[in-house]
């Protein structure tokens, strides 16, 4: 059976899943080097339609309100903002993360809108390019393309789109990887990036929360604690009202009330709309979980391959998460391209990501209730993946 594998059919495969791969995300990549390009150079009808239509306009927007002495989180004033740099009419955008990511957003006030556009773009295609490389480097860089499928991954696509902050998550997260073990203090602060978006790790934080009991990791816990410490004190100078209007904000109806195309929210949704506990019930039995994986496992245990199923069962049962917050899977699903012995299945997942690239640059709407598949289908990959790994031939 051995033999087999290393038989010419065998090695076309090989060769179709890196073609199809290398295919999809040079398509992907043109599409977005076209978007970028056209943001740059403008269009007719004004650049700042363009750049005030995405999500990032609401980071320019809170580091306008901080350098004018206002509060990020007033909608009146965020919305006169974001309206007059071409948001629609009626809509508004405020920023979510919690106060330590205000030294993020600050510096943004100082600049037009157009030239923070362009720099905070180039910075989130920096976090992507510099994660996916620091993720390969983890399996010893093998010579393939196969690590292709994480530049065409659509989430990624869509969070550089919008100007999401999810990439710097995703960039936090693989240098945790990287790093946890030969620099735990760098891998800790690296955390920081990570607590951009606190509520898409929670599963994932229990079990590492139990690894540093376990296994000492102080350097790391330092780490975290002092580039937290330090944020929540440059957010607290900027704006020493800070935490009291977030915290207004996170009760505010606009808020607490909307509707997320996610499974947790829909759960909430289809049981009992004013229930807001059952939006975090999944999330809760996610931790729960974390703790037994990572206990049972405890004297085997590798982030690089156990924290890959961690992360999924966190965006899984995240309080809510968008599609472009799915970036946070790759180096899960490169976990799995490197681990399976089946290449069909890597052709599967390339014309999967190129069919949703297709109807989202087709007009399909990000809250279409079409994305309420897409976290547990890239659970299901990864599991029927790392169930044929190469170990097994």
């Amino acid at each position: 059976m051995a033999g087999k594998l290393d038989t010419p059919p065998a090695q076309e495969r090989h060769d179709l899943a890196e073609i199809s791969i290398a295919l999809v995300a040079g398509l992907t990549l043109a599409f977005a080097a076209l978007y970028f390009s056209i943001q740059i150079a403008g269009y007719p009808g004004g650049s700042r339609s363009l750049a005030g239509s995405r999500d990032f306009v609401s980071y320019w927007a809170t580091g306008r309100q901080l350098v004018l002495h206002g509060n990020p989180y007033d909608r009146d004033d965020i919305s006169a903002l974001e309206t007059a740099e071409g948001l629609k009419a009626g809509g508004v955008l405020i920023m979510r993360n919690p106060p330590w990511a205000l030294p993020l957003a600050y510096p943004l006030g100082f600049v037009g809108l157009r030239v923070a556009a362009v720099v905070w773009s180039l910075l989130l295609l920096a976090c992507l390019l510099v994660s996916v490389r620091i993720v390969r480097q983890l399996y010893g860089d093998p010579p393939n393309r196969l690590h292709w499928i994480a530049l065409a991954f659509t989430p990624a696509l869509l969070c550089f789109l919008m100007g999401q902050t999810a990439l710097f998550s995703l960039l936090g997260l693989a240098l945790f990887l990287r790093w946890h073990s030969s620099r735990p203090f760098l891998a800790g602060a690296g955390l920081w990036l990570c607590a951009l978006k606190p509520h898409l790790f929670l599963p994932f934080v229990t079990a590492l929360a139990v690894w540093i009991v376990v296994s000492r990791a102080w350097k790391l816990l330092a780490g975290a604690a002092a580039s937290l410490a330090l944020t929540s004190a440059a957010a607290s100078l900027i704006d020493p009202r800070v935490w009291i209007d977030y915290t207004h904000l996170l009760h505010s109806p606009a808020v607490a009330d909307e509707f997320i195309p996610c499974l947790t929210r829909a759960l909430r949704q289809w049981i009992d709309p004013a229930a807001a506990w059952l939006q975090y019930l999944p999330a809760a039995l996610g931790c729960i979980w974390a703790a037994v994986y990572y206990w049972r496992r405890r004297a085997a245990w590798d982030w690089k391959t156990n924290g890959s199923l961690l992360m999924l069962v966190s965006l899984l049962t995240a309080p809510y998460c968008w599609i472009y917050d799915q970036c946070l899977v790759i180096p899960a699903l490169l976990d799995g391209v490197y681990a399976t012995r089946w290449r069909s299945l890597l052709t599967v997942l390339a014309l999967a990501i190129f069919a949703i690239d297709v109807e989202m640059i087709c007009g399909v709407r990000v809250v279409s209730l079409l994305y309420l598949w897409t976290a547990p289908a890239w659970l299901v990959w990864y599991l029927i993946a790392r169930s044929r790994r190469i170990d097994q031939t």
